[in-house]
Order: structure tokens, then C-alpha cells, then sequence
């Protein structure tokens, strides 16, 4: 009898496999590949998924570090990029990004502003509008933190030559439009 650890390797090894989740080709036409061009696409999909189980555990672990919850992530990051564009953060952008409500967004900023992430001043030339600002202290931890371990990419994709990033480029971006909702209806 299998151990659950000898269970969970091979369902873990399986878990991209196209033969395996797609036994009887109903979902993917395999037609015109051969074992190994399958066996090599089923090794890709095993690879992106380690990729998404290594940004959940990051993830995981600055969101556990920060005390904070994945808006409060995005949203943050969005300030930092906001301010190192120069540009002003409002939040009717900030509810933009996050495809979030108003209302939503203004209990995550009040929750931001509480906890001592962020800063809300008058806009210097709309007055109807905020200026959200991430705190100094915030953004030293948020770079010390996530933002060097999600830099860490940068140094994967520098080590790849420019045809080769351009192949994975166009491999990100058409998977992308693939599994986009609506797509292929």
C-alpha cells in the first residue's frame, strides 16, 4: 500500500500532466504532436504551476509579514508605483486598479490609514479629491521585504538571452489571452 506522502508525489507529478487530467482528449486536441512534444508541454504547465506555488507561499509569507491582506498588497504596491511614476494616487484610482467598489475602498484605506500604511491629503489641484500617500516607514518595509524577493524575477529573465525572453514573452501573453475570461467561446 502507498504511504500519503507516496500518494501525494504522484498526484503532485500529475497534477499538469494532460494525460492525466485530460485522459480521453475532450478537452485538448493532442492531433498532430508527438509523446514527446506532449510529455514537453505537460513538463512546461508542471513548471508555470511551481511558479504560481512559489508567488502563493511569497505571497503568503508578506502578507503574513505586513499583517496585511492581498488588496492591502495591491494597493500598496500600487501607491509605491504611483509615487515613483511621480504620479498622484486618488482613491477612485486606486478602486480602479483593484476593480474594487468605493465603498470597498474606502473601508481599505481607512484600515491602511489606522495600521499607519498611508496618508491621505488634500489633491494640490483638485479639490474634490485625496492624495493617497504610502508612509515612509511602509515603503521601507514593503522594498526590504516583498519588493526584493519579487525583484528576484528580474535576475531569472536576465539570465535568459534576448530571443529566448522574447519566446517567453509571447508564450506569457498568449497564454494570457487564452485563459482570459470569455476567451475561447
Amino acid at each position: 500500500m502507498n504511504s500519503p506522502d507516496e500518494i501525494e508525489a504522484s498526484v503532485s507529478t500529475g497534477m499538469y500532466d494532460v494525460n492525466v487530467n485530460d485522459p480521453q482528449h475532450e478537452l485538448v486536441d493532442r492531433e498532430g504532436l508527438s509523446d514527446a512534444d506532449v510529455q514537453q508541454i505537460s513538463e512546461l504547465m508542471s513548471a508555470l504551476g511551481r511558479l504560481r506555488d512559489a508567488e502563493d507561499r511569497l505571497s503568503e509569507a508578506s502578507l503574513k509579514y505586513m499583517k496585511l491582506n492581498h488588496s492591502d498588497m495591491r494597493a500598496l504596491h500600487y501607491l509605491i508605483v504611483s509615487a515613483n511614476s511621480g504620479a498622484i494616487a486618488t482613491p477612485g484610482a486606486i478602486a480602479a486598479h483593484l476593480r474594487i467598489s468605493t465603498a470597498s475602498t474606502t473601508k481599505l484605506l481607512d484600515r491602511l490609514e489606522r495600521a499607519g500604511h498611508i496618508t491621505r491629503q488634500a489633491h494640490p489641484s483638485d479639490r474634490r479629491a485625496l492624495a493617497i500617500a504610502i508612509t515612509p516607514d511602509t515603503h521601507q518595509a514593503a522594498m526590504r521585504t516583498v519588493g526584493r524577493q519579487q525583484a528576484r524575477r528580474f535576475l531569472a529573465a536576465a539570465r535568459l538571452n534576448a530571443r529566448e525572453r522574447e519566446t517567453v514573452t509571447r508564450f506569457l501573453d498568449d497564454m494570457a489571452r487564452e485563459i482570459a475570461p470569455g476567451a475561447g467561446t
